[in-house]
């Protein structure tokens, strides 16, 4: 399995439209083989920032998410760009129920 996490940085008053913007990746990125979790999310606190969090079933998976998201041009529709991104990939080597 592997885990990205990431975090985008907003002006407060986009991060609605920047989250909205991004409603049809996510669902599109949902329905790819491999895919397991793919969410964009508001953070609860701070109003600047967005977290994304996703859970592939394979490296492989995820390369083929990658591959097909640089072979599309990013729409003009989207007007909200972050300030700030951080992406980091997690690779791993098992799981288990919280509390086992």
């Amino acid at each position: 399995m592997v885990i990205v996490g990431g975090t985008f940085e907003v002006e407060p008053d986009q991060r609605e439209e920047f989250l909205a913007d991004r409603h049809d990746m996510m669902r599109k990125s949902r329905a790819e083989p491999g895919c397991l979790e793919y969410t964009f999310s508001a953070d609860p606190i701070d109003p600047s920032r967005v977290v994304l969090f996703e859970r592939w079933a394979s490296q492989e998976s995820l390369d083929s998410h990658l591959s097909a998201l640089r072979a599309v041009p990013e729409s003009p529709m989207i007007e909200v760009r972050p300030k700030t991104v951080s992406i980091v990939i997690y690779e791993v080597a098992g799981e288990r129920a919280l509390g086992n």
